[in-house]
């Protein structure tokens, strides 16, 4: 286990590096998602006018405040709170954020499934863990919301954070197939065989 630091955009090389219970501290941009950002990018034809390859990106819809642009607020955008949101519903988009946009890094809670460990082992992707109920520690770690797109999506568009000091965050599935949900899961089923077997239930 290591704790680094990355600056996005990464190199595939240091993704590639990550193993699950290292603990990663994310430094520069990064860009927030969610379900319906997704789905219009995916499902209904839409594009982004920013570039994602080698980035990470948050599954989230912040609270935010509109507010006039300036030096503080370049995007006309104050956050409020910038939490996190259940990443499974997004299960299906893992793939195409990586071979379309080359994101490397999803950071979300809860954790994915067998389609996204496949394809950061085959693409090069981690996905980094965040704990639920932590979002006003989160929203610390955002400086500014540097920029927007798809907007009107809001609050599910497509945000451009910068980023000081995000995390850290651990790595719970890794490029080398290794998954901190599997071996949960897996200790806890030869747990409840063990239990079942000490009273005689079959």
């Amino acid at each position: 286990m290591s704790a680094v630091t990355l600056t996005t955009p990464v190199a595939d090389a240091d993704v590639r590096a990550l193993r699950v219970g290292d603990m990663v501290t994310l430094e520069g941009t990064l860009f927030g998602i969610r379900d319906a950002t997704l789905i219009h990018l995916f499902d209904r034809g839409r594009t982004t006018r920013f570039d994602l390859a080698g980035h990470a990106v948050l599954h989230t819809a912040p609270n935010v405040r509109k507010v006039a642009r300036s030096p503080q607020f370049p995007a006309g955008y104050a956050p409020l709170c910038i939490g996190t949101t259940t990443s499974i519903r997004m299960e299906r988009f893992t793939r195409p954020l990586m071979e379309r946009y080359r994101v490397r890094i999803i950071v979300g809670k809860g954790g994915l499934a067998g389609e996204s460990l496949t394809a950061f082992r085959e693409l090069g992707g981690v996905y980094l863990a965040v704990i639920g109920g932590v979002a006003a520690l989160e929203t610390t770690w955002i400086e500014a919301i540097e920029d927007v797109d798809l907007d009107d999506l809001n609050p599910e568009s497509l945000w451009k954070f910068r980023i000081r000091g995000f995390g850290p965050l651990q790595v719970a599935m890794d490029s080398s197939g290794g998954s901190l949900y599997a071996d949960v899961d897996a200790k806890a089923r030869a747990r409840r065989a063990a239990v079942l077997a000490s009273l005689g239930v079959r």
